[in-house]
């Protein structure tokens, strides 16, 4: 057996219960198309180049935790959760999410802007798991052995109300409201699922013109060479509603006490008062290309003067947490239409 068969079948020995959704759902693969990869270029370019989805491993880049070496906290949980099936950087397993509530803006936005949607087929050679890999999750399955996660699903909203960032007083209104959004299409509203989604581990590549039936972008990138590049892949783009956030209004709570003065630079830096993912993902590109041009950011702890925006100090080329835009990220308060939702990683 390959590598993909062992891990696929690891799994579906310690889960075999079918069972779950007889729903349509596809896996969607969250990115920021805009950053940079080591080379230069940006992941859209790179996609659009070569024509396949590459792991942290190939690429050395991540939307999440970056371990991309062998022995790291990544290849770990891949040896427990698979069976020691990978050995080595190439053929390692993809990461997406299974988009079973029907979210526009894909099923894990933490990861990305942006998604990929698969195609039904990838969906037989993918393994899923009931929480992200990094807390190493006691629950898998696949799409024939579904059973033990659609149980978790199912207590996870009778213990809370919600399961994947769709609330329902019972478990069974929570499957009746599954179904509606099934028949229906998708949600006109994003679904801002920041930490609550089906991890998706897809064995065996993702090829683009034979394994993605669609990308999914935010509006804000819509006559940009982001969008030139996504086009250049040749599969159908969509949009998705969007997300934005006045700077001024960035919580405190999310990423720290530094990261509103720094949403207040970034805002005045490129004379936007209202963020978006194009504008974050091209101060994020400044960062990497011009970090002498940042310096440093009055720390928010302080604060600035009563009605200044925090500006950049002389200083050193090295940065500092205070002024790098990878720690504007994880917003999830509604503003009008959506939320910002830029998780930025430098290379």
């Amino acid at each position: 057996m390959t590598p993909q068969e062992r891990a696929l079948a690891h799994v579906r020995a310690l889960f075999p219960s079918p069972g779950g959704p007889a729903l349509p759902a596809p896996v969607t693969i969250n990115f920021h198309p805009d950053r940079l990869v080591p080379d230069g270029r940006t992941v859209a370019e790179c996609l659009a180049a070569e024509g396949v989805y590459r792991s942290q491993f190939e690429t050395g880049i991540s939307n999440g935790g970056l371990n991309d070496h062998l022995g790291g906290a990544r290849e770990r949980w891949e040896q427990r959760m698979f069976g020691g099936a990978y050995a080595g950087p190439s053929g390692r397993p993809l990461y997406g999410a299974l988009n079973l509530a029907g979210h526009p803006d894909g099923a894990a936005p933490r990861f990305g802007s942006c998604h990929l949607v698969l195609e039904p087929a990838v969906s037989a050679r993918t393994t899923f798991s009931h929480g992200d890999s990094v807390t190493e999750p006691s629950i898998m399955g696949t799409a024939g052995t579904f059973g033990a996660l659609w149980d978790a699903l199912l207590d996870e909203v009778a213990r809370t109300g919600s399961a994947l960032a769709l609330a329902a007083d019972s478990p069974q209104e929570w499957i009746e409201a599954l179904a509606a959004r099934s028949s229906a299409g998708l949600s006109p509203a994003c679904g801002r699922a920041i930490d609550w989604y089906v991890e998706a581990q897809i064995h065996g590549g993702v090829t683009l013109s034979e394994d993605v039936a669609a990308v999914v972008a935010d509006p804000s990138f819509r006559g940009t060479p982001t969008e030139a590049a996504l086009s250049a892949i040749g599969v159908p783009v969509r949009w998705h509603p969007g997300f934005a956030l006045p700077a001024a209004r960035f919580p405190v709570i999310l990423r720290g006490p530094e990261v509103p003065a720094l949403a207040l630079f970034v805002a005045a830096r490129y004379d936007r008062r209202v963020l978006d993912a194009e504008v974050i993902g091209r101060a994020a590109r400044s960062v990497v290309r011009s970090p002498r041009e940042w310096g440093r950011v009055r720390s928010a702890r302080r604060g600035p003067p009563a009605g200044q925006v925090p500006v950049a100090h002389p200083g050193p080329a090295r940065l500092t947490a205070g002024c790098d835009p990878a720690h504007i990220a994880g917003c999830h308060v509604p503003v009008g239409a959506g939320v910002l939702e830029g998780r930025i990683h430098r290379p």
